[in-house]
């Protein structure tokens, strides 16, 4: 996705990681890398149609011991409140135009 490299704040956040930094032999790490990394790309999209920044707020990839796929968002604290009051307007309004 354009717009997320080198983003100083969030370098190497898409790096496919295990968390805990310990890999088991046999578990397929990449497969839930790359569900997670669509869900995040998705996400991703959205941060950017509503307005913020992905420098300030983004979505990241990275995986369980096991191999699931965990999708991440980071970002600093005065925007994150802003999503959060984002999420808690479309909270009260379930019907107002979400798909």
């Amino acid at each position: 996705m354009s717009g997320m490299e080198g983003e100083g704040l969030f370098d190497g956040l898409d790096a496919v990681e295990v968390d805990g930094g310990l890999w088991s032999p046999g578990v397929d790490y990449l497969a839930g890398w790359r569900e997670a990394r669509v869900a995040a790309d998705r996400l991703n999209r959205v941060l950017l149609a509503a307005g913020f920044q992905l420098s300030e707020l983004r979505a990241s990839a990275s995986t369980t011991g096991d191999g699931c796929g965990v999708v991440r968002l980071a970002g600093w604290p005065t925007v994150v409140e802003r999503l959060a009051r984002c999420l808690e307007l479309a909270a009260r309004n379930p019907g107002g135009g979400a798909a």
